[in-house]
């Protein structure tokens, strides 16, 4: 772990990244990509310093609340984030400040702040963005490495679902030859309705891969998965966009299932939600 002075926190769409670089291991993560120009050891995180309090100071900027959105780049709930507590800092700033919040993770570790959580979404609009992969618990562990388990993920939605928090899963990336898998695809979709998801985001069933991710996957394929590189190399080549072949009776699955249960599954519905902010307080007056 090392810090490092930034000026800003706030992206120009209020998305927000506490840290850089991650240490959940996930073999497929684009973060690792060269395009981000992430100048340390991927693992060695990267902390803002004096986050929380730009942080603050870009809030009150603010001439409106909006919906606030982190978790795009790196976890909000890495193994640091405990100790750290600047997730925590940050969830407490937008509670005060009566903004609304979108925050995506693989950690159960997010049930700290359920009450928090609770808060916001009592004023404004919270939602837990949880993404789901893989089905098989141990090739879970294999792709995943050192975060939650996709069934400590789907208990973890169940948590949230209880006490009215609304809950979003993104359906991706799902590897070719690995889990690409209708057993796979149904075993998360069921998750998702058991737990009452209000969306599934979803970009087709595939990953894509470019330089700096794709050197770091082909490594752990070649570790965990021997002969799988060569199938990629065969399929892919160099493509960004890799595509299961099973993608279009995937795709038809994962349609019929989220029109069946009233789950939004068009992408552009499922971002619109996320940056609709809602001002509840404002709701409940006229009664």
């Amino acid at each position: 772990m090392h810090y490092k002075e930034y000026k800003t926190i706030l992206s120009a769409k209020n998305g927000l990244n506490l840290f850089r670089g991650c240490t959940h291991g996930c073999i497929y993560c684009d973060s690792r990509s060269d395009c981000y120009q992430i100048n340390h050891p991927f693992e060695d995180i990267e902390v803002k310093a004096n986050a929380l309090e730009i942080f603050e100071h870009e809030l009150q900027r603010r001439r409106k609340p909006c919906m606030i959105g982190t978790g795009a780049m790196t976890d909000p709930y890495i193994q640091l984030e405990p100790r750290l507590k600047m997730t925590r800092g940050a969830l407490e700033l937008i509670d005060k400040y009566e903004f609304g919040v979108a925050i995506q993770t693989k950690s159960a570790r997010i049930l700290r702040d359920l009450e928090l959580l609770t808060s916001i979404n009592q004023k404004t609009k919270a939602v837990v963005e949880m993404t789901l992969t893989t089905y098989d618990e141990e090739i879970c562990k294999i792709l995943e490495p050192y975060v939650s388990t996709t069934k400590e993920r789907y208990e973890t939605l169940l948590r949230f679902k209880e006490v009215g928090v609304p809950t979003l899963v993104w359906l991706s990336p799902i590897l070719p030859f690995i889990n690409d898998s209708e057993e796979n695809i149904r075993g998360i979709l069921d998750y998702c309705v058991q737990a009452g998801v209000k969306g599934i985001l979803c970009f087709g069933f595939g990953v894509t891969m470019r330089s700096g991710n794709r050197e770091y996957f082909y490594d752990q394929l070649d570790k965990h998965f021997p002969g799988m590189k060569k199938k990629y190399q065969f399929a892919f080549g160099d493509n960004y966009v890799c595509n299961s072949p099973n993608n279009d009776r995937l795709m038809s699955i994962f349609i019929e299932t989220c029109q069946k249960h009233n789950i939004l599954w068009r992408t552009e519905e499922v971002f619109g939600y996320l940056h609709e902010f809602e001002d509840k307080r404002e709701q409940l007056s006229l009664f």
